[in-house]
C-alpha cells in the first residue's frame, strides 16, 4: 500500500530518488573496506545520505528559506562524498570501476542539486512560493 501525502511529496524528486541510489552504491561499495577502515567507510556512507536526508527535511519544513538551508547542507554534503571517494581512489582503496560509478551518479546528483537551488531562488526572488498544505 503505498501511502501518500503533501508533507511526503519529496519522494517524486528525482534528485531524492538518485540520492537514495547514490547512498546505496556508496553503502555497498564502502561497507567492504576492511575493519581497520571502518569508520572512514562509516564515514563516508553518512555523508551519502546526508544528502537524501537534507533534501527531505527541508522539503517538510515547508518554508522556502529552510528549504535552501537544508539543500544547501545536502549540497556540502555532495562535497564531502566527493572527497572521501577522490582520496580513495588516490590510496587504491577503491577501483577504478567503482570510482566511476560513484562519480557518475555524484555528478549527477550534485547537478540536480545545483538546479533546484536555483529554481528555488528564483521562485524566493519573485516571491512565488506556497508554504501551505491546501493543494491547488
Amino acid at each position: 500500500m503505498e501511502r501518500k501525502n503533501v508533507n511526503r511529496g519529496f519522494k517524486k524528486l528525482r534528485v531524492w530518488q538518485d540520492a537514495i541510489a547514490l547512498y546505496a552504491l556508496t553503502s555497498k561499495i564502502f561497507s567492504k573496506f576492511p575493519f581497520v577502515l571502518l569508520k572512514v567507510a562509516s564515514n563516508s556512507i553518512d555523508a551519502a545520505q546526508s544528502i537524501s536526508r537534507n533534501i527531505a527535511e527541508g522539503y517538510c519544513r515547508r518554508g522556502i528559506k529552510e528549504y535552501l538551508n537544508h539543500l544547501n547542507i545536502a549540497l556540502g554534503s555532495c562535497g564531502e562524498l566527493h572527497s572521501c571517494y577522490e582520496s580513495y581512489k588516490e590510496a587504491a582503496q577503491i577501483t577504478d570501476e567503482e570510482y566511476e560509478s560513484i562519480d557518475e551518479l555524484h555528478y549527477k546528483v550534485e547537478n540536480e542539486l545545483l538546479k533546484l537551488i536555483e529554481s528555488l531562488q528564483k521562485k524566493q526572488k519573485e516571491d512565488n512560493w506556497e508554504d501551505s498544505f491546501q493543494e491547488k
